[in-house]
């Protein structure tokens, strides 16, 4: 069944109406009309069937008519990610929505060379994923920001596994054996690799844990995926 995110309070009985790009999406090109049901979310009230009220020029309006699905607690997995070409950074959006990271840092670094900074188009591709997958929520994506001040700002001494390519940090596998479930975030560097400075820092902070991803150079965008995937299995919810 089509799922669509929206930004309205959703309540029994309540009407609502889509944005013109929605309602095109919905009627144009799923062909959708009056009668037709599908499912609504907006991240606060759970998941809700609805039934297309009105399709025409003047408006595509939903009736809603029962909740499906209560909503869940959020989440505690975040990426920070160091700016990387427009591609492979649209790409790490989509697949850490799969993977369940509940919010995306973007960061810069010493040696980060891309500028792409197009929120709205990356909060569309999240929004998007999140349809796709059937969560009840879209991850916040943060502007981009110097790394220290997003980890001062943002995560504060939370834990933090930072993928250090220098080689001689344990397999991730091996240093999150015993860690106990919790909030996580996982730091991706540039293509360029973090600093030697930066390294030091990062080691330097309380929290952070320093972890191989193999003896092969991996892409960034390889990076993230593979990190997250084996977070997720040792310590996140697709232990449940």
């Amino acid at each position: 069944m089509i799922r669509l995110h929206v930004e309205v309070d959703l309540a029994d009985g309540r009407d609502l109406v889509l944005p013109d790009a929605q309602a095109r999406y919905l009627t144009q090109v799923m062909r959708r009309g009056p009668g037709d049901e599908i499912l609504v979310f907006n991240g606060r009230d759970g998941e809700w069937l609805a039934a297309i009220a009105e399709a025409s020029r003047r408006a595509t309006r939903l009736t809603l008519l029962r909740r499906t699905r209560a909503q869940p607690p959020r989440g505690n997995l975040a990426l920070v990610m160091a700016l990387v070409k427009r591609t492979p950074l649209e790409t790490v959006v989509a697949k850490a929505v799969e993977l369940g990271v509940s919010e995306i840092h973007l960061v810069t670094t010493e040696r980060t060379h891309a500028e792409y900074t197009r929120i709205e188009r990356l909060e569309a591709i999240a929004a998007e994923a999140a349809e796709q997958t059937g969560r009840l929520d879209v991850p916040e994506i943060h502007a981009p920001e110097p790394l220290s001040r997003a980890l001062d700002a943002r995560l504060g001494g939370g834990r933090l596994v930072f993928c250090d390519e220098a080689g001689d940090a344990p397999p991730l596998l091996e240093a999150l054996d015993g860690q106990p479930p919790g909030p996580l975030a996982v730091l991706i560097g540039p293509e360029g690799g973090f600093s030697t400075s930066e390294r030091a820092s990062l080691r330097s902070r309380k929290g952070v844990i320093a972890v191989s991803l193999g003896p092969r150079i991996l892409r960034a965008d390889t990076a993230a995926l593979s990190a997250l995937t084996v977070v997720q299995a040792v310590l996140g919810d697709w232990r449940t």
